[in-house]
């Protein structure tokens, strides 16, 4: 399958179905037109213009008042980039520097930047060939672009740093050897268009949404599970509740769990008890709210990833080259600290009803398990959702609210939402290892409510996972569980 990078819109869904399931790239005949138009456009200007051309014909940041000869325009992008590789820290995964490179790409190709058509289409051949450039976590301030992890992922296209090729990491000179490549030589400004830009932060938020969208879904359906387990009542997800105080989010919550728990023989039961904890009551008014929120944030990273963030743009038709801030993580560092703090909470009410099943109360067993005290049971599936729900709230403390000045104070205002992309990614890995004890924890639960059955919905999900995760009867090693727990939230949709 073959995805052709053009000025069509290019959406988070489909980036997700590019990324897993093996297309290839391969640029439009308008997009390599409006390459070369440009670059054309930037040559002719600097032949003909004797004004200083920030980042073509100056140096970088403070240095932008050093004017740069026309012989040593070349050798200044290709310094920029290896002056510019200082990450430290963990790899970037795989599939996140592939969205990496896909995002550049699709920037590039607009034509505001300047790039040689060449310098794109071997990115083309990386991204097509499943070569991956070892990039590292840390180091990008988010302003300015990702400077530092777009400088890792440059660097093997003149030769330099390294990849990952078959399994292996391989220098950036040894992936050319083997492909048989000439290194690229960098012209005027192309350093500075691979370099600046926030495709490093928008990878990771394209990630998080993607996982966040199928995580959403799953925690109303966990709830629904835990809700019948507990011998929860029906009545707060009645849809006049919720036409009194409209939110989308809330209305839809409430629609889903009606949904999921129609014709349950548990939740038709008389109840005992008139009301139920919040975590279980408010279920619509929080995993509403998370919905509302991957919303805003869905549509602030679709109008980033079709966009042009490197600097200074050009712009042939208006025969300018201007130099400004399009760079600027700003517009969704804050958005994706928004998302960090609401998956957190998704997290947080999770770990809350895991608390109640395990409890003892409404006739559930002490921690899950027919004899406890010889057993522990599910006691410390709690503890460890406690502690992962923990260290997100740590993790959610924005990082958009800080900034550290940089560059001899020329750039003395930055987002930090790198920063706020990398915490980003850690929440929702925990959110969704909370939301996998969770349903352990349920399935459990519901086991003891027999011969009473769940709705057919809730059913199918619960026979599925039963063929991954059995009834733990006696106390036995448990953390195998949670990891096929996770994995079945990963590889099955309900």
């Amino acid at each position: 399958m073959t995805h052709y990078i053009s000025a069509e819109h290019l959406t988070i869904e489909k980036i997700g179905e590019i990324i897993y399931k093996g297309y290839k790239l391969e640029l439009s005949d308008d997009a390599k037109q409006r390459i070369r138009r440009c670059r054309s456009y930037l040559d002719k200007k600097i032949a003909r213009n004797g004004e200083p051309i920030y980042g073509v014909t100056t140096g970088f940041g403070s240095l932008c008042n050093v004017s740069i000869g026309h012989d040593h325009l070349a050798q200044l992008q290709i310094n920029l980039i290896k002056s510019h590789a200082c990450g430290v820290g963990e790899r970037v995964p795989n599939d996140i520097v592939k969205i990496m490179m896909l995002l550049k790409i699709q920037s590039l190709s607009y034509g505001y930047s300047g790039c040689k058509l060449e310098t794109v289409q071997r990115l083309v051949a990386f991204f097509n060939n499943e070569i991956y450039p070892v990039v590292y976590k840390q180091g990008s301030l988010g302003a300015s672009g990702d400077l530092v992890p777009l400088a890792h992922m440059c660097l093997p296209l003149v030769g330099l740093g390294e990849v990952e090729y078959l399994g292996k990491v391989i220098s950036g000179e040894e992936i050319l050897r083997r492909k048989r490549w000439k290194a690229i030589e960098l012209s005027s400004k192309e350093g500075l268009a691979l370099l600046n830009g926030t495709q490093n932060m928008s990878a990771f938020a394209v990630w998080s949404i993607l996982q966040a969208q199928r995580l959403s879904r799953w925690a109303d359906n966990i709830a629904a599970l835990s809700l019948d387990a507990y011998d929860g009542r029906i009545e707060p997800f009645t849809e006049a509740v919720h036409l009194v105080r409209p939110h989308k989010g809330q209305l839809e919550t409430a629609a889903r769990m009606r949904e999921l728990l129609e014709g349950s023989q548990l939740i038709a039961t008389s109840k005992a008890h008139v009301q139920d904890p919040y975590s279980f009551r408010c279920v619509p008014q929080v995993h509403g709210t998370v919905k509302d929120t991957l919303r805003y944030v869905r549509s602030v990273i679709d109008t980033e990833i079709n966009s042009a963030t490197d600097n200074p743009t050009v712009c042939p038709d208006e025969d300018l080259i201007i130099s400004a801030g399009n760079f600027h993580g700003e517009p969704i560092a804050l958005p994706m600290d928004f998302l960090a703090i609401a998956m957190s909470e998704l997290a947080n009410i999770s770990e809350r009803r895991i608390y109640r099943l395990v409890s003892g109360t409404r006739g559930l067993p002490s921690f899950l398990v027919a004899n406890p005290g010889v057993n522990s049971g599910f006691m410390i599936t709690q503890y460890t959702a406690a502690s992962v729900v923990s260290l997100n709230k740590s993790l959610a403390m924005p990082s958009s609210v800080d900034s550290i000045p940089s560059c001899q104070d020329q750039e003395d205002h930055v987002s930090m939402g790198a920063n706020a992309a990398i915490k980003l990614y850690k929440v929702v890995q925990n959110t969704e290892r909370v939301l996998a004890i969770e349903l352990f924890n349920a399935a459990q639960a519901l086991d003891f409510r027999l011969p009473l059955k769940t709705s057919p919905k809730l059913l199918e999900i619960y026979d599925e996972y039963r063929k991954q995760v059995p009834f733990i009867l006696n106390d036995e090693l448990m953390y195998p569980y949670i990891e096929k727990s996770i994995q079945f939230l990963r590889n099955k949709l309900f």
